[in-house]
């Protein structure tokens, strides 16, 4: 399975969630596949996925999951000892670790070659960390959001991309109508 893929299973179940999507292909697949009011698409902002979904479940009740790939997580590794420190039990950090920069035309990452997001999650901290396989994913992530406890999943996939349009929505748009359903 791909990205994409792994994007379509899990479509249903986070339908009702507060949803903060990574930057690039990842947020134009989600887009593409089940557009939501409750989704928050990065459109330039490299490695904040995780952060920013954090700040948003910390700030309210709803469940939040940000979906963030590998390397961006890389770019941004302050964010699993932030989250480690800071946790919160209606956030689930759902990385799709393909083992590529995805977006930029799949250059390989260290994830996909010595670097096991798994265990710096465990090393930075975080208590609840489940590594799957991609075809596992929809099942784990739907025990996550039924044990309210802060839970990383590190679902590793195949690397590939489909083709998708841009979006073209208004970036105030999109943060717009995530904030009314954040507030509703």
């Amino acid at each position: 399975m791909i990205r994409s893929e792994i994007l379509k299973e899990i479509a249903p179940v986070i339908s009702e969630h507060l949803v903060v999507c990574n930057i690039g292909l990842p947020s134009q697949e989600l887009h593409m596949i089940d557009d939501q009011p409750t989704n928050f698409y990065m459109l330039g902002t490299m490695g904040l996925s995780s952060s920013i979904g954090l700040g948003v479940a910390l700030a309210q009740d709803k469940k939040v999951i940000s979906i963030d790939g590998d390397g961006s997580v890389l770019t941004n590794f302050g964010t699993l000892p932030t989250i480690a420190n800071n946790v919160a039990d209606n956030f689930i950090l759902l990385i799709i670790d393909n083992g590529s920069y995805g977006s930029t035309g799949d250059q390989p990452t260290y994830a996909g070659r010595k670097t096991s997001l798994t265990a710096v999650a465990k090393a930075c901290g975080c208590e609840n960390v489940i590594e799957c396989k991609a075809e596992e994913t929809r099942g784990v992530l739907e025990d996550a959001l039924k044990s309210d406890k802060m839970t990383i999943i590190v679902a590793k996939c195949e690397s590939g991309n489909i083709k998708v349009p841009v979006i073209t929505m208004d970036p105030v748009v999109i943060r717009d109508r995530f904030m009314k359903q954040v507030h509703s």
